[in-house]
Formats: structure tokens, sequence, C-alpha cells
């Protein structure tokens, strides 16, 4: 079984739908968010990307950074943040709802032990 984090486009970007960032988070306000518009580049997303894995700690897990054309983003529905499974026939095998409220590990995991146990 191999995890991946797929970046698909800077969430709440200063100038996005959703702004939110700056500040440290704490009792005075602040998200702790990093403040940044929406990268234009490859290499601007890239960089986003790195940040994000960094400010949540997701480096253990291997990133993949969707193009310019949200070519990810738009196949798999996946904005703001979205749970998939592709099981061993190369076939979506369990998608989550959006996220933050759709956001179910639990759903997640059992779609990953009824594929294991398929598997056997």
């Amino acid at each position: 079984m191999q995890f991946f984090v797929v970046y698909i486009r800077e969430a709440h970007a200063l100038d996005s739908v959703v702004p939110l960032g700056g500040g440290p988070s704490g009792p005075s306000g602040g998200s702790g968010n990093p403040v940044m518009e929406d990268p234009v580049t490859f290499q601007e997303r890239h960089s986003a990307a790195a940040t994000c894995a960094t400010k949540l700690a997701l480096e253990p897990m291997p990133m993949i950074v969707d193009d310019m054309d949200d070519t990810a983003n738009k196949a798999f529905f996946a904005w703001p943040e979205r749970l998939y499974l592709i099981g061993a026939d190369g076939r979506v095998a369990y998608t989550g709802e959006p996220g933050p409220g759709g956001f179910d590990p639990d759903g997640l995991e059992q779609a990953i032990e009824e594929q294991v146990q398929a598997a056997r």
C-alpha cells in the first residue's frame, strides 16, 4: 500500500474565494497559515506545496503536485480536500466526501480493509 498527498492548488490563497492565512495561531488571532497568492507557475505551485508539506508535517508522505491545468483536481473533484483509494485493479475503490466536513479517515480505513480482504 502506498499513500500520496496530491497538492492541487492553494485552497486559501489571498486571491481565492476563501482567503485565509497570516499571523501566528493562538488566542490573539491569526490562523498560523502562510500568507500567499494562488501560484501562477508550476514552480510557484511546487514551492507552495513544499510549504504546505512542512506546515502540516506531511513530509513523511510523498507529495505529487497537480499541473497548472488542474488535471487531477478536475478528474477527481478534489477541491477543497478529499480522500481516495485506488484499488489493486487501478479503479477508484473509495471516494470520500468533500472536506473538511466530509474528511473521513475511518471510512478510508474500512475501504482499505475491504480491499485487503478481497486480495486474500
